[in-house]
């Protein structure tokens, strides 16, 4: 057999039914560059911080969270002409509604957006931004190569896990973040690719930063108490996230009420949290460093200073995001587990004075899975995200109990987590592989039945019945004298006037049609159509547009169009 020319083998590779050799490559490639937008952007900010340290101990430092984040919303609404938000979201709409196609300016955009708003102080962490990054390069580098759907999803996958790996040193936790939290579904087909992106951006960040730990502490011996007290840490935690969550929120909806510019909201926003930051410094920025000393130590302050503490940056940071700064939610929800988790202990020892608990740092370390696992209600990536992070292999079973606790009690309360909340609320989340996402990408225009006789409204019933019998349909639609659509007649509603010869002269089409029936728009969404026909229990609609028939839209068409998209999407 000859040998195949490159060109040839890369075109039968992407469209054969294997394509995970191909897809690993472009993992690869996604993941390099993930991997380096990672670097790039930790490198920035603490540039940025360096250069900034000694203005923060001016009478004026407040002012500083307030300039980046106006900086950050100009720079986005000015320069690249995008929205302020948290970036997660419109990654996981890109998988949901758009084939996973992202602009190429998304792959920048947010690391300097998020460069200014946390380098200047904003209560932010980076992690939203680089997974943002990472998505759009892997949905370009797909957009290159001329992918498919499913393949570019997967490559907008293989840059999200990553820019995770990349960020936190963690290959497993950016794997498992984007199939639990990005794509949502688990397949073969996706996880080959997105596991050899997450260690390839993973690498490269330990070869320019060093393969650190970064949150070190000593061993923890966790015993059987302790297990069981983190069951309590889970409802603190829980309760927590559902604050943070409802306070991002409201922040969110109450500056958009504000009648002035968005870089003006940010700006007063921004100025707020260098108030707050004046009084408690450890609310400003990522916030890591009081996320290592918590959970190494030593640390001051009691069990009240510290649950202050973890208010105050529940606070600062929906000021920061809800203002219009630009940022994720794991560096603020890594430092307020922290802090309840090293609160917790101190009520613990407390009440059970007598008692032996791990030490403060362990809870610390527990409370931080705890808000990860509740805000994304992803307890998978909130584990193995603070194993990795910790390399505290000893706390996993309570790590277990506070993840798992978290989401469920979260879950209880909000059914959404923080990332898709608006999007289910807008009905904009269809994750792969559901009946919404297979029907999303059909409409009635492209299932329409054209077979249909139409009839005028005033054809008398001998030649509608001459029409019924040249006819194989049960349903035939009728129209004015202008060609509007102004009614149906259905024949097992009208076979008494059919089988009557003698009114076969006297009677009309338009006195036995239906008027006004029920009908669907040509680009409606096949779910409503089909909830609309269990609801009337009929099987066939009417599809009109311009006030003009179309033609028909049946569940058979559209369960028999299902399959076959099935099908293809399972490369059979």
């Amino acid at each position: 057999m000859a040998r195949l020319a490159p060109a040839k083998w890369i075109s039968r590779t992407v469209s054969g039914p294997d394509d995970r050799l191909f897809l690993m490559a472009v993992g690869i490639a996604a993941g390099i560059c993930a991997g380096l937008a990672g670097v790039a952007l930790n490198r920035a900010i603490a540039f940025l911080e360096h250069v900034l340290e000694p203005s923060r101990r001016q009478a004026w430092a407040f002012l500083l969270p307030g300039a980046g984040a106006a900086l950050a919303v100009l720079f986005l609404d000015k320069i690249v002409r995008e929205s302020p938000g948290h970036g997660v979201p419109e990654v996981i709409l890109s998988v949901s509604r758009r084939g996973g196609a992202m602009r190429l300016t998304a792959s920048f955009s947010r690391l300097v957006s998020s460069c200014l708003t946390i380098g200047f102080g904003g209560s932010a962490g980076p992690e939203a931004p680089i997974v943002t990054s990472g998505a759009a390069i892997g949905s370009n580098i797909a957009r290159l190569f001329r992918l498919n759907e499913r393949q570019r999803t997967t490559a907008l996958g293989c840059g999200a896990a990553a820019a995770i790996g990349s960020i936190f040193n963690a290959p497993i936790a950016g794997m498992i973040f984007t199939l639990e939290v990005i794509l949502g579904e688990w397949s073969a087909g996706s996880i080959f690719p997105i596991a050899v992106a997450s260690v390839a951006g993973t690498e490269i960040s330990r070869y320019f930063q060093g393969n650190q730990i970064p949150f070190n502490h000593p061993p923890f011996h966790v015993s059987l108490s302790g297990t069981l007290a983190s069951a309590g840490l889970a409802f603190l935690t829980a309760a927590a996230s559902l604050v943070l969550t409802r306070a991002l929120r409201g922040s969110h909806a109450l500056w958009e009420r504000a009648p002035v510019p968005r870089w003006t909201r940010a700006a007063l926003g921004g100025f707020l949290v260098g108030g707050v930051g004046m009084l408690m410094p450890q609310a400003l920025g990522e916030g890591y460093r009081v996320a290592r000393e918590m959970i190494s130590g030593p640390w001051s302050g009691g069990m009240e200073f510290l649950a202050l503490a973890a208010l105050v940056k529940i606070l600062a940071t929906s000021l920061t995001l809800g203002s219009g700064g630009s940022g994720g939610i794991f560096a603020p929800c890594l430092v307020t587990g922290s802090l309840l988790g090293a609160s917790f202990h101190g009520l613990l020892t407390l009440l059970w004075p007598g008692a032996v608990w791990p030490q403060a740092g362990c809870f610390a370390l527990l409370g931080m899975a705890g808000l990860i696992s509740g805000m994304l209600q992803a307890p998978l990536t909130a584990l193995f995200l603070i194993v990795e992070i910790t390399g505290s292999y000893t706390a996993v079973l309570p790590l277990i109990v506070v993840s798992v606790g978290s989401a469920t009690l979260c879950n209880l309360v909000e059914r959404s987590s923080f990332y898709t909340w608006d999007l289910e609320k807008r009905g904009l989340l269809l994750r792969p592989g559901t009946d919404g996402r297979v029907l999303a990408d059909l409409s009635p225009r492209e299932l329409l039945e054209l077979d249909c006789s139409t009839a005028r409204e005033d054809m008398p019933l001998r030649e509608f019945v001459e029409l019924v019998r040249r006819s194989k349909r049960n349903h035939f639609p009728v129209e004015d004298a202008e060609g509007r659509f102004t009614g149906i007649v259905h024949i097992d509603q009208a076979r008494d006037f059919l089988f009557a010869p003698e009114l076969y002269d006297a009677v009309m089409v338009y006195q036995i049609m239906e008027e006004e029936p029920p009908t669907v728009e040509a680009d409606a969404s096949l779910q409503d159509v089909l909830s609309l026909m269990d609801r009337l229990r009929v099987f066939s609609l009417p599809v009109v547009e311009d006030g003009r028939f179309v033609g028909m839209v049946s569940k058979g068409t559209i369960l028999d169009q299902y399959r076959r998209e099935l099908l293809v999407r399972r490369g059979v």
